[in-house]
């Protein structure tokens, strides 16, 4: 584990810094809201269950504001990509098993999103991974999904991940990857793939062959997926 010490001491500083994503209504791109630190879990439609692993992001906010001075808003937002609060949150989840459709609207909003700074971890929970791939390339066209290196800051923003991003659940032998889409030197789309991220934050005893350990790892990857969200975007 990285020492904390550092970071906890500048983390004060951050909590004012890591305001709402800059919204398009905006002069020249300023904050539209008040600073809104919170987790927000993507509504998507196209018949998948963006709604699943309902103790996870409960169980990774409580691990963000138990271990960083940072002041998370207690409880998980749900928004659409064309909810006017989307602009508010610096970090949103995406996950599922089955099938995501996003619209023409939808895909301009999310690509709008991004590059303003906002951030979007997407956690494959088996059996999304076609259609999330196809969906974010309609977002980027121009933009390919890219293993992460492990020398990035996501891996060692709290704790140090030197293999990357760990293996939680298995499904089919596949290795975990972290995937991601740069816009410029900034991670704005990081995908778990092969690695249940999700499952790792729900309550211990969910999955009777996951142990606790795994757990532990699942929220510490996540809460340096949320440190570098905030940490990272313009302006803060």
């Amino acid at each position: 584990m990285r020492p904390l010490r550092l970071l906890i001491l500048a983390l004060p500083l951050l909590a004012g810094a890591a305001g709402p994503v800059s919204s398009p209504g905006s002069p020249e791109g300023a904050p539209a809201a008040a600073p809104r630190l919170a987790v927000a879990r993507l509504q998507y439609d196209g018949g998948g269950d963006w709604y699943a692993n309902p103790s996870s992001l409960p169980n990774l906010i409580a691990a963000i504001r138990q271990r960083t001075t940072l002041d998370v808003d207690p409880r998980e937002a749900r928004v659409t990509l064309m909810d006017e609060r989307l602009w508010d949150y610096p970090f949103l989840h995406l996950t599922g098993h089955g099938n995501i459709r996003f619209t023409d609207a939808e895909v301009t909003r999310l690509r709008e999103y991004l590059l303003r700074g906002g951030f979007l971890h997407a956690d494959d929970n088996y059996g999304m991974d076609d259609a999330f791939r196809r969906e974010l390339k309609r977002v980027f066209p121009d933009r390919d999904l890219v293993d992460v290196p492990l020398r990035h800051p996501i891996y060692r923003a709290v704790y140090d991940f030197p293999q990357g991003v760990p293996k939680i659940h298995e499904h089919d032998g596949k290795p975990a990857r972290g995937l991601g889409v740069f816009i410029g030197d900034r991670l704005a789309v990081f995908y778990s793939y092969e690695s249940d991220l999700g499952n790792g934050w729900e309550d211990v005893g969910t999955y009777k062959d996951d142990p606790p350990d795994l757990h532990e790892k699942a929220l510490k990857m996540g809460v340096n997926l949320f440190v570098y969200a905030v940490t990272s975007r313009p302006g803060a």
